[in-house]
């Protein structure tokens, strides 16, 4: 197989170069690409006024600078929340995950975190989740026409997350409806509870600002407390446990994480996967080439990270400046919100060579689709590269033939970036 770099239908799917990138309703449309370029262009630290009541932000979008903003935590600290929201001290303090920390706190959660999460653990999943994936993907190519990201993609990682943290299989759907209404708490498809539409202010101290959050946290004390005095050998039970130097999590520490796993640990890897299959569909050259290839070939690691460039589920991280700072000859004051938007920074020239391209051999694709360069660095990223990996193996392996037979429809959501309808035909192999 030789080396081909080719354009494939995809990301320039909203071309307006003077789009609100405040607004979720922009994000309907897809991401805006050329607003993007065009700030990466000609302001890459650009002031954005807010139109719902925030004070602002500078908002970052060329590759080199995104990592640098990311790599300075003591300047740009998590601390004060990372998504645009105004948020109290009170409210924050409610609802903050370790994604809301900074070294040595985030630090000392991190690693508590992170013993359910390593590389080393992760690998030995892959025979279950082609396990999961069989069922699913049986059903999928069974009734033929269907929409991809609600039959195929949707379901594998929270049915994943839900083996590897010990919940019941039966309560995998109630946990992703759960995790929808928070993090997609801007689509009225996925909430009643719009945040930008009602008045929400009674879920203010709750994840997300969502109703969704305190049903998560009955359900998470359930879980923790028939653990207890019972180690039933899962991630949950592992988390549970002190650590070397004898700590273990608050009950908010928990309850907080808990909530976040349900709504990161599916969404991201979820519209990866339909990002994915998009590009499949539409490209018959990704999906002939993948097709014939092995397992094993070097070329599904390549092909992996581009999945994962492309689809970008997060477009950005808030920071709040602790100090003045000046980039770009703009001096962002202590006290500014800075968004670092990780899906531009993907799509830039200046790092990426022909980034409108899908490069299944990319070489050294140092992408940020992770918050990759600071202490945030998603901890499921290696369960999330498998799960793709693998639920794209599987795939080819049963089907000779994709086809998108409708528009695609995109999530309502200035944060998470996603194909939320992707109705396609898929012809049995």
């Amino acid at each position: 197989m030789g080396k081909k770099i080719f354009k494939t239908v995809g990301p320039i799917n909203n071309d307006d170069i003077d789009a609100d990138i405040t607004s979720h309703d922009t994000y309907e449309k897809g991401f805006p690409h050329m607003a993007f370029k065009r700030m990466r262009d000609k302001d890459p630290c650009a002031w954005i006024d807010e139109n719902d009541g925030g004070k602002g932000f500078w908002a970052v979008t060329r590759y080199n600078d995104i990592r640098e903003v990311n790599g300075l935590p003591k300047i740009f600290s998590s601390a004060q929340g990372i998504r645009l929201e105004e948020q109290s001290k009170e409210e924050f303090e409610a609802r903050k995950t370790f994604q809301e920390t900074d070294p040595p706190i985030h630090t000392r959660q991190r690693m508590m975190f992170h013993r359910g999460f390593t590389r080393k653990l992760v690998s030995t999943y892959e025979p279950l989740i082609r396990e999961i994936c069989n069922d699913i993907l049986n059903d999928a190519v069974d009734l033929s026409e269907v929409d991809a990201t609600k039959e195929i993609a949707k379901k594998l990682p929270m049915r994943m997350l839900g083996r590897v943290v010990g919940t019941p299989d039966e309560d995998a759907e109630w946990l992703v409806s759960r995790g929808d209404s928070m993090i997609a708490n801007s689509d009225p498809e996925f909430t009643d509870f719009v945040i930008d539409k009602v008045d929400t202010d009674e879920y203010r101290f709750l994840p997300f600002r969502s109703p969704a959050g305190k049903e998560i946290y009955d359900y998470g004390e359930k879980q923790k407390k028939l653990r207890e005095n019972n180690d039933m050998g899962d991630v949950m039970s592992m988390l549970l446990q002190p650590d070397k130097q004898g700590d273990t999590l608050s009950d908010l520490e928990f309850k907080n994480f808990f909530a976040l796993m349900v709504a990161a640990g599916n969404d991201t890897t979820r519209y990866t996967m339909a990002s994915s299959m998009h590009a499949l569909a539409n490209n018959p050259y990704i999906f002939d080439y993948l097709k014939s290839a092995p397992d094993d070939a070097p070329i599904w690691l390549s092909a992996t990270e581009e999945f994962i460039r492309w689809a970008s589920p997060t477009m950005h991280f808030r920071r709040t400046a602790t100090e003045d700072y000046k980039l770009h000859n703009k001096k962002i004051k202590e006290g500014d919100k800075v968004a670092i938007w990780f899906t531009s920074g993907n799509y830039d020239e200046r790092k990426f060579s022909n980034p409108f391209s899908f490069d299944l051999e990319r070489e050294n694709n140092q992408h940020i689709a992770f918050g990759q360069g600071g202490p945030h660095t998603c901890l499921g990223m290696w369960l999330a590269r498998l799960e793709v990996r693998v639920a794209m193996q599987e795939l080819l392996k049963r089907v000779s033939k994709i086809e998108q037979i409708g528009p695609e429809k995109y999530l309502r959501s200035n944060f998470i970036r996603g194909i939320k309808n992707l109705p396609v035909r898929l012809t049995s192999a």
